[in-house]
């Protein structure tokens, strides 16, 4: 049963990855100002002081004009550090460039503060594949967020940044995954 759930997820990433691919430049930049607008809604509405953010791939739904406007406010932002352990480091990311993370997507450069360090953040913004009508979470298959998310005694708000085709009926579920308490589109926040 396991395996199927697999195949399923793979099928279901594969095609979600094509539409993002198939994205004209129009449809991207509209999309981002739609995130961005949704996540400075989301980070006033909770008046949100601290947050984690991931630094946007390619074809990821674009946080960045969002954590410009966030460091321009003054909000400490935390960013994700990818680790051979499959746990995530985080940091500040005071050096102000990037590099390429041992699974090829951007990464702050800064001082290594430890996986712990989520724990004081009062929002925590991160990437999915797809994220279903409960609030389930289909990540990109290397677990980190899962195992993140899973490990914290006292997790704030986890909010998912997809593209609104990318909110689904269902997504293929395992035991590891772990639910989201919201989900930024560009046109709209959605609160399970």
């Amino acid at each position: 049963m396991g395996s199927d759930i697999g195949h399923r997820k793979r099928a279901l990433r594969a095609e979600l990855r094509e539409r993002r691919q198939n994205l004209t430049s129009v449809e991207r930049e509209a999309a981002t100002a739609g995130f961005t607008e949704n996540l400075q809604s989301l980070v006033i509405d909770l008046s949100a002081r601290s947050i984690s953010c991931y630094l946007s791939a390619r074809n990821e739904p674009n946080t960045r004009p969002f954590l410009n406007w966030a460091e321009a406010e003054g909000i400490r932002i935390l960013f994700p550090i990818t680790r051979e352990d499959g746990l995530l480091d985080w940091t500040v990311g005071e050096e102000q460039e990037e590099i390429e993370g041992i699974t090829g997507i951007p990464e702050a450069v800064g001082e290594l503060l430890g996986p712990i360090a989520i724990n004081d953040v009062d929002l925590i913004i991160i990437p999915a594949a797809a994220i279903d009508e409960t609030g389930m979470r289909m990540g990109w298959g290397r677990g980190y967020f899962d195992k993140t998310l899973g490990s914290m005694e006292r997790c704030p708000p986890v909010y998912a940044v997809i593209y609104d085709n990318e909110f689904l009926d269902e997504v293929p579920k395992e035991v590891h995954d772990q639910p989201v308490n919201g989900v930024i589109t560009p046109t709209r926040i959605i609160s399970f």
